[in-house]
């Protein structure tokens, strides 16, 4: 019995999330490091690209990446009953 081995669609590719991480800035990998949720290295990058872009300032991206952490706990009773 032939199954559904081939398929004319593209197979997705799986990014290197550890790579992902290693190319973050230094200061975001250190925040993530020690972040209370496992964020993902793309949000991560996302919220410090930006914070960067609005306000030049790295420790203001820092800021921003806590609120969002902040915000999350908050939306989400048994998350915040962990820290």
């Amino acid at each position: 019995m032939r199954r559904n081995l081939t398929t004319p669609l593209r197979r997705r590719l799986r990014a290197d999330p550890m790579a992902a991480f290693d190319r973050l800035p230094a200061p975001a990998r250190a925040w993530a490091h020690q972040a209370v949720l496992p964020w993902s290295a793309a949000s991560v990058a996302r919220i410090w690209a930006r914070a960067l872009a609005e306000t030049g300032s790295p420790q203001a991206a820092l800021d921003r990446l806590h609120l969002a952490e902040a915000r999350t706990l908050a939306r989400e009773p048994s998350l915040s009953a962990k820290t």
